[in-house]
Formats: structure tokens, sequence, C-alpha cells
């Protein structure tokens, strides 16, 4: 990251190369002159052949990167439409989902912002629920080739390497001069323990790889000859990353500005340098990059099935103090046991750095403590450290007292936001930190160099070795039915009809989302995961899932216990009206599905005998729901 005027600049690294042989002459007996010239070309092409140029480093570490990444999601390319995170399958199901939906956007021309495709016929504000944009629609011709499911495990791997890549860009050309400094604190903004634990569920937040440029061209602003270029240039940025993430979006910007903040508090004389080129830049960047996001945040925060706030489910998750001194579970030393009270849930472990990484990133602040970037780097990941703690502070699962985000929740756009997420911005606040370290003891010289080298190195093995990253853990899930893939239910459900998984897909099934994705949502399905107003009611606070179903709680319970309810006439009756609501051609129960005998047998109490195709159970309700509407 280029740092604003007046910060401390790392010394260069030398870019040549002494001779070989430390600069002789290399003569060839009994070649005279001309010989041992010819032997010291043949010698020099052979050096400059083999010699490591810094575009071979470059790709090198790039390489080591896609390694990792291959590595760490190694357990799911075995199979990517039939493995699935060993904890939960709700979230691949969704990013799946939205994946097909890019497909449909390609080739049908649906309307990107909003779909009926499912939770019909209320729909869902694709806007509001990360529907993946940026990333779907480069990714169109691979799902359409192998599969949403494909597409997925390509993006995480991508995420990964993606990220850890163009911050090694950003840092070995803008921060610190030594490519091996760059690449230690790229791969820990890469591969660090929070990325990890997203990896499973969240390609969305892993997908980092604006990131970097982002904080790059805001450096870059406040120093700027061309401020309306450079304004111009972060706006795209800026639009590109909000169908990514726009809560990563979100924390980007309170991360620079926090950072600028504390630049500035040290050294008064940066804000008059500074201020100029940002009073006229970043009104460029608000103004580009509002005109082109106005329409989608029109429709995220205005449109059909807006919501505003976060599920209470999720707002208040927040950090365990004791979690930043604990291996991550994804992690060489990681026990899932022992962090299950640290976190919000597997999926959400964002700090997780252990013991010795966390002594060793203070200890680096304390050394390079005379450093106006290293102390603006500390300040900015101790403020967002103590934010992911959330509303209330907790050591080892025991509330202390009422954190700082309890005054900052209930803001404008901050309601939307996960507490716990804020630590992603310590994680690459360490990053910085250990590039910093690694480029000063590189750089070091007289008789301590060699002593601060090897305390270095140790020290980075200690700290790193316990997080090292593992292959994630996952697990079988069942394969999409033969009567989906085939295309048999083609011959029940007809446009605006929909076809009805039992049990009905919700937050914990989201079996019925991949079968519509694997069709790239050729019929519409009822219910699924998503994030939507109370009650279907728009601009109400949001929640997982839509209107309370009665069928759907029905299904799900016995999906859940196995037992077969007696039902009573009433309960038909509001069946039906659901149907009917939902416009159900078909009802479709898998053979293998757990539980399926208890479910058959509901289901046939509702709306008569199912019949058999392929590896399904089938209930052809179209009569009966054109009954009930006739009645």
């Amino acid at each position: 990251m280029q740092a604003p005027p007046g910060s401390a600049r790392p010394e260069a690294e030398p870019t040549t190369d002494a001779p070989a042989g430390g600069g002789r002459t290399v003569v060839v007996p009994g070649k005279g002159p001309a010989g041992a010239e010819r032997a010291g070309a043949t010698q020099a092409g052979r050096s400059r052949r083999w010699r490591w140029t810094a575009r071979r480093k470059d790709l090198a570490v790039y390489g080591v990167f896609l390694l990792a990444a291959f590595w760490v999601t190694s357990q799911i390319w075995v199979d990517p439409a039939g493995r699935v995170a060993s904890l939960y399958s709700s979230d691949p199901a969704q990013v799946q989902f939205f994946l097909a939906h890019s497909v449909r956007v390609v080739l049908h021309g649906d309307f990107p912002f909003y779909t009926d495709q499912f939770n019909y016929p209320d729909g869902v504000n694709l806007m509001a629920n990360t529907a993946v944009l940026a990333l779907g629609i480069p990714m169109v011709p691979i799902t359409l080739l192998f599969g949403p499911a494909v597409s997925f495990v390509v993006l995480v791997t991508l995420g990964l390497a993606g990220t850890a890549a163009t911050w090694y860009h950003v840092f070995s050309r803008h921060l610190v001069r030594r490519r091996l400094a760059a690449a230690v604190g790229a791969w820990f903004c890469g591969f660090s323990p929070a990325m990890l634990s997203h990896a499973n569920w969240h390609p969305n937040i892993i997908s980092q790889w604006l990131l970097p440029f982002i904080v790059w061209r805001v450096m870059v602003l406040t120093r700027s000859t061309r401020p309306v270029r450079d304004g111009v240039l972060l706006a795209l940025l800026v639009t590109a990353q909000a169908f990514i993430n726009e809560e990563i979006l979100l924390f980007t910007a309170l991360a620079c500005g926090v950072f600028l903040v504390a630049m500035v508090a040290q050294r008064r004389t940066l804000w008059s340098a500074a201020w100029r080129p940002l009073a006229k830049g970043l009104p460029v960047c608000t103004v580009v990059a509002g005109s082109l996001l106005a329409y989608p945040l029109y429709i995220q925060f205005a449109g059909p099935m807006a919501y505003h706030g976060l599920s209470d489910a999720v707002r208040d998750y927040g950090n365990d103090i004791a979690a930043f001194f604990a291996p991550g579970s994804p992690t060489f030393g990681g026990h899932e046991r022992a962090n299950v009270n640290l976190a919000p849930n597997y999926s959400e472990e964002n700090a997780f750095f252990g013991w010795s990484l966390s002594l060793l990133a203070v200890g680096i602040v304390i050394w390079l403590r005379r450093e106006v970037l290293v102390r603006a780097l500390a300040a900015t990941g101790l403020f967002f450290a103590l934010l992911s703690l959330g509303e209330r502070v907790s050591w080892w699962d025991r509330e202390l007292v009422t954190g700082p985000w309890d005054l900052l929740v209930r803001l404008p756009l901050l309601d939307a936001v996960v507490p716990t997420r804020f630590a992603m911005i310590t994680s690459v606040v360490i990053g910085m930190l250990l590039a910093l370290a690694v480029q000063r003891a590189w750089t070091l010289r007289g008789p301590e160099w060699r002593h601060a080298k090897t305390v270095t190195v140790g020290a980075l093995i200690l700290a790193l070795l316990p997080i090292v990253p593992m292959p994630l853990k996952v697990t079988t899930r069942p394969p999409v039915p033969d009567f989906i893939t085939a295309g048999h239910w083609r011959e029940y459900v007809g446009p605006g009809q929909t076809l009805v998984p039992v049990p009905v897909p919700s937050m914990g099934n989201t079996h019925g989302m991949r079968w519509a994705a694997s069709t790239n949502l050729d019929f519409k399905i009822p219910g699924g995961y998503f994030l939507a107003p109370r009650n279907g009611n728009t601009g109400d606070p949001g929640r997982f899932g839509g209107r309370p179903s009665g069928i759907g709680d029905l299904l799900d319970e016995v999906a859940t216990t196995g037992r077969t309810p007696k039902l009573d006439d009433r309960q038909r009756r509001r069946s039906l009206d659901e149907l009917r609501h939902w416009n159900a051609a078909v009802l479709v129960l898998p053979l293998r599905q757990h539980n399926a005998e208890p479910l058959r047998r509901t289901v046939e109490q509702l709306v008569g005998p199912a019949r058999k195709d392929l590896d399904v159970w089938v209930w052809d309700v179209r009569p009966l729901s054109a009954r009930t509407t006739a009645s």
C-alpha cells in the first residue's frame, strides 16, 4: 500500500546481480582472448537463462498461492456436485442458485436484481442477498458446461489464490521492496483462518482480489496530481466490488478512513498535502459510483422484498476475546470442539490467530514503533478487533461488559453488518505488519543482520505453523434426482407453475434449490434460503426465509422427527390453499430422502396417493389446485 506523504519508506532492494565469479574475467586455457570472450558470453547467456528475474519470482509466488488454494479445496474437487461442507450445506446451495441465476440473466435476459424463481410468488430481492453477479456472470461458460457446483469450487479456489496474489502484487510494488516480505504478508491475507473459515460457504466474502487495488487507489488519491482521473478509477473498482460483496466494500471504506485518521493524527502536515486531492477525487468517485449503482441500490433498499436491518439471529454475532488466541478450526493446530463457544458458528471464525501470532503482531508493533505507518496500522487493527467483539464482550463464553459495537449497531448501513467480520480487517493489518517486519529484517546491515534474519524466520515458523491451512472438511450430500436431471419434471410443470420439493426448501433444507440450480432455474420453487422482510412486507426488518408456511413447517418437522402426524380437515384445507398460492403443479419426494416414508404418508393425507417416477415419489396436484381455484 502506498502510504500518504511523509510516511516511512522501506529501504530499497538492490535490483542488479553481481557478475559471475564476482566480476572476474574467466579465461579458457589455449583459447586466447577470442575463446575467453566466447566462453564468457556462453556463461553469461546461461546466467541470464536461469536467473530468477522479477517476473519469474512473481510467477513462482502466484503458483504457490494457486497450489495452496487447490490443497485447501482438494476434498471438494474430488466430487464438486456430491460433496459439501461437513457442518452446513445451506450457503453453498444458495450460491449455486445465484450462479444459475446469472445464466438466466445472460441467456434469457432475466432481471438481475430480483427473481421469483424461488420463494414464488413473493420472490427474492437479489441485491439484498449478495447475488454475486460480478462473479456469476463471468462464470456463465463454466456453469453451462459443468454445472453450478463446479463453478462454486472454482470460485472458492480462485478467491483464495486471487486474494493472496493481488495483495502480493500491491505489497511488492507499493509497501515493501523485498518480494519475500510481500509474499509472507500476502500469504496471510489470502489464507488467514478467517478466509479459510469462509471458504466452505462464502466465496463472495473470500473473493477480495479487488480490495488491494481499492486500498492502493485511495492512498494514491491522497497525493494525486490528477484527482479527477483517480477518482473515476476508484469509482469503477468500488462499483465492481459492490456486485461481489457490499459488506466487504463497506469494511474497506471504514478501514481506509480509520487508517488515514490515524496517520493524520500523528503528522498534521500530511493533511495539508492530502486534503486538496481528496476534496476533488472523493466527490468524483461518489458521483460516478453513485450514478452506476443508483438503480441497483434503489432496488436493494426500496424495491420488492426489500428489508431494513439484519435478522436478530446474526446481528449480535461477535468474537469472544479468547478467539484471538486460538487457532482456527480449518488449520493445522485447530480443533473444532475447542472453538465451539468462541465464535457464532464455524463459518464465522473471523479471528483465531493463535497465541504465537498474536504475540508476534504485538512484538512487531513494539519493534517498529517509530514508524508512523506501523503505528497507524496498529491503531486500525486494534479498533476493528474491538468492534468485532460485538454488543457484549465475552471471555471464554462469559459476558464481561457492553461492547463498543452497542453504540453503532443501529446506525444506517451498520445495522446490516455482521460485527464478528470486522476481525477480517485486523487480519489484513497483521499481513501488512508481517510484510514490514520481514522487509526490515532482510534490509538490516552490520553484525546484527544475520541474527535478525534467524530470529525473524524462527518467529514466523512459530507463529504461522499452527495456522497452516488444511483441506476443508466435507461430507457427501444427496445427488440431484434423476427425475430432475432426466427432465421428467417437464411433463408436469408448465409456465408460471411451481415444482414443490418435499420437504419445502428452507434455511435448513436447501436440496430443492440445488435441483433448480442444476436446470439453470428452468422451474420455479416455493420457499428457499434467503433474507427477506418479515411476513413478506417490503421494508420490514429482515429474517431468513419468506412468509410462514403451514405445510412447510409441517413437512420440516416430519423430516426432522420421522413421526407421521394425524391431520385434520382444517390442516388439509390450509395446505391446499398454500399449494394454490404457489400455483403448484407437482410435489416431489426423493426415494432416498431422510425419513422418506413418514413424509410420503404425511403428503398422502394432504393430496392423495403418490406414484413412482424414476427415483422419486410424485403427486400431480394440478387437478386438485384447479378444483380448489374453481370452488
